[in-house]
């Protein structure tokens, strides 16, 4: 399945590197763990980092319920979201041709407020997920008034397009007798030794799953 583009998120530079398929876009969607959100506040453009997750077609992200961008999100006919994951850092031999490997998504859509308790209860157990898998059954869900107290917004995914650059230097053939290295420095992201909280109970083990987790991104 594919998301068919549209005049806003066809890839006009460097098409070659655009991809509509829904199955590369979820896959960046869930692999990322933050996305930035940009409205028209008060004329102003505003971007915000915030985190995100997926559930079937939609995207969700969530903040304060006085937060003023969502609040202008919601009340606006489309919103713009990004995520990007950085591969690696492109050394050229000349200044000109040094770029990124990553992989980006854009999304375009209207917001919706959730107001839906049992939707809301569903999407937050699943942000436990999308933040490390087995959390979701290893916390206290949120009470009545810490769901009145959170926005959740969700945008639908079927206007969104990916962009992807991998692969080598793309260097000029007049610049290869050049004598300045040239790669690609891999970039990747780890994760430390988890650090207990002060009040945990001493001989609190790391649970299994997490252990597993942190292990897999070392």
């Amino acid at each position: 399945m594919s998301n068919p583009p549209t005049s806003r998120t066809r890839v006009r530079r460097r098409p070659e590197r655009g991809d509509y398929d829904r199955a590369t876009i979820d896959a960046i969607v869930d692999e990322a763990h933050y996305c930035h959100v940009g409205v028209v506040h008060e004329g102003v453009p505003v971007v915000l980092p915030t985190i995100h997750w997926r559930l079937g077609d939609q995207l969700y992200v969530h903040g304060s319920a006085v937060n003023a961008v969502l609040k202008t999100a919601v009340g606006t006919p489309t919103i713009c979201v990004t995520i990007t994951l950085l591969d690696g850092l492109v050394l050229a031999r000349s200044a000109f041709h040094h770029s990124m490997n990553y992989r980006s998504v854009v999304v375009f859509g209207p917001a919706t407020l959730v107001e839906d308790r049992e939707e809301k209860l569903t999407a937050f157990a699943a942000l436990m997920e999308s933040v490390v898998s087995g959390r979701g059954g290893d916390c206290r869900p949120p009470s009545d008034s810490e769901l009145e107290a959170t926005a959740l917004v969700r945008v639908p995914l079927n206007e969104a397009s990916a962009k992807i650059r991998g692969g080598p230097v793309a260097d000029d053939a007049s610049d290869m007798t050049l004598p300045h290295w040239a790669g690609v420095v891999p970039v990747k992201t780890v994760l430390g030794e988890p650090l207990a909280a002060a009040e945990m109970p001493s001989g609190t083990e790391v649970p299994a799953y997490l252990r597993a987790w942190v292990d897999s991104h070392k």
